[in-house]
Formats: structure tokens, sequence, C-alpha cells
């Protein structure tokens, strides 16, 4: 389940909710992060609050803190949970990178191995001497204190194919985006095929289900929002997102997003996208469908499944994340 980390905030609200989740057995509670509030901070409340529930980021970016910088919140934020941490990252894209944090947008997926080595390191307590093409460390330091587990796992949120291939072969897990569940079999299989020619058992790595679950009686609203959102990644976030919707067969309709977006705005860019492939990005109903929905996830292959509630009363709330965790 995630967090929400900008607009309106409540912070009152936001224990109560992980407090619910924790309650009744959701696995994990993720925060995003952009341009809107940090990540870290809210962990860091939702790690003294809560007991049982995996808690990670969903992403944070890899260039506006080092690796080590990443180790050490993680580091502490373990400890903070009793080990329930999962690193969430992501390389964004040149749009924020370069225009909100002011970093050169450069050799993203070099920097993205070698975080993924540093902060492994650190949570092995080896001496960081490190000859990357992007960072070159020498003196040999070690965290000053003991990490409560020698490693942290770190999922990877990636979209262009060498992203992919490259997270099969070092991630604990995958994050994808975007999935219409007519792409469930062809996206599964070839990176489960990647991590197999890496060596590696499917079983030690997650795949995050991109077909997000809704549990809400207005379906109308909540495909507004899902059409919303892709439209505004589409048409106003780079080109990878738009790449990665070509390549799935959907060059026409992100074209017209495109279109829209700069001809009418927003609004017509959400209007833009066709009801029936907006429908295949999420699945929601009630608690018992879209628990049907999850199980469907988990039979293509995918092992973590997002879930948004619609219901705000903590009662209420409880008893569906119940039946839906069951």
């Amino acid at each position: 389940m995630g967090i929400n980390w900008q607009g309106e905030f409540d912070l009152d609200d936001i224990i109560q909710q992980a407090k619910i989740a924790d309650e009744a057995g959701v696995h994990e509670i993720t925060v995003a992060e952009a341009w809107g509030r940090d990540a870290l901070s809210i962990l860091t409340v939702l790690a003294r609050e809560t007991s049982n529930v995996h808690l990670g980021t969903s992403i944070i970016n890899i260039f506006s803190r080092t690796p080590a910088a990443i180790a050490q919140h993680f580091a502490t934020l373990d400890e903070f949970s009793n080990g329930r941490m999962v690193i969430g990252l992501g390389t964004s894209g040149p749009n924020v990178i370069e225009h909100f944090h002011g970093i050169p947008f450069k050799k993203p997926l070099t920097r993205m191995r070698e975080y993924v080595d540093i902060i492994n390191m650190l949570m092995r307590e080896e001496p960081l001497n490190y000859d990357g093409d992007v960072f070159k460390l020498q003196r040999g330091f070690t965290l000053r204190f003991k990490p409560t587990r020698a490693h942290i796992p770190i999922h990877i949120a990636s979209v262009t194919p060498k992203s992919v291939q490259q997270t099969a072969e070092i991630a604990d897990g995958w994050i994808p985006i975007f999935f219409p569940k007519s792409q469930w079999k062809t996206q599964l299989d070839a990176f489960y095929d990647a991590v197999k020619a890496a060596g590696r058992d499917p079983k030690d790595v997650d795949v995050r289900n991109a077909t997000s679950v809704t549990v809400s009686d207005d379906r109308d609203r909540v495909l507004q929002g899902v059409a919303s959102n892709a439209a505004f990644y589409i048409a106003r976030m780079g080109d990878f997102y738009y790449e990665h919707f070509t390549r799935m067969g959907f060059a026409d309709e992100a074209n017209a997003v495109r279109r829209a977006w700069a001809d009418g705005g927003s609004a017509a860019g959400a209007a833009a996208l066709p009801r029936d492939l907006v429908e295949e990005l999420n699945m929601s109903g009630s608690p018992e469908e879209c628990a049907e929905a999850i199980d469907q996830g988990v039979e293509a292959g995918f092992t973590l499944h997002s879930v948004s509630v619609a219901e705000r009363d903590p009662k209420k709330r409880l008893d569906i994340l119940k039946r839906i965790v069951g």
C-alpha cells in the first residue's frame, strides 16, 4: 500500500492508516518521492509507529543522494524498524533530475549498478574501496555502527529494455509501471528469462504488479484518476513512458495523448486514452472482486500487489483490508 506524499497532508491520518495496515497483515507500505515531501522522514515516523509491516520507498532517485547517504538512511531506518525496510530505487528522468535537483542526468544505468554495489558493500561492513566509472572510493570507509541486517532488499523501478535487463541481474525486486493486463505474460516472461540468464532463481526476485487494485464502488472515478496519471507520464515526464507505451503497441494512443495535452491540457490528455486501455491499467470493485484480481496477478507470476482503499472510516478500512489479506 502506498502513503500519500504530496498535496494535503495529515500526519495523524497517515499514522492511523499505517497502523490499520499493520494490524490487517498488509505486507508492505511504500512512500514515493518526486518533488513533494521527502520519503525518508515519513518512513522514520512509520518505523516508530508500526510493528510488523515492511516499509520501503517507491521510489527515491539515485542522483539527489549519494549511495553512501542512502545506505546510512536505510541502515538507520532498518535499525529503527527492527529489520523491516525495503529500498526502492529509480533513476527518475532528466526533467526532474536536471530541472528540480540541478544535476546532469548522465550514465543512469551505470550509476544504478554502482549504487547497488556500494549500498550492499556498506551493509556487509566491507571497507569501501570501489573503482567504478562514476564513483571512485579509496579510503575504506565503513558505517560506524553495525547494520541490523547484512543485506536490505533493493527493488528497482525500470522501464527501458536495458534497465529492465540490468534489474534482472542485480535487484531483489522489480517495480514496473503501466502494464495493461494483456501485457502481463509478455513482460513477465521476458523478465524472468533475463533473471534465469543472469544465473539467478526467479523465486529470489519479487515483481510488483503494475496493474493496480482499488477497493471502490465508484469505478468511473477510479478510472479517471488512472487515466490522468497515465496521461501525465506519457505527455509530461519525458520520453521514457511514452516509449514504453509505444513498445507495447500503443503508439497511436500515446501520440494522441501528447497531441491532446498540447492542445487542451491535462483533462484533454486523459480523455484521449481509450477507455478499454485505461480499464486494463487498474482493477477495482468490492473487496472480494479485488481479492480475486490479486489472485489473478499471483497466478500470472507477480509477487507484490499494489492496493488502494477508498473507504476512509478506520473500522471499515480495517475490515476491508483483512478481507483482502485473507
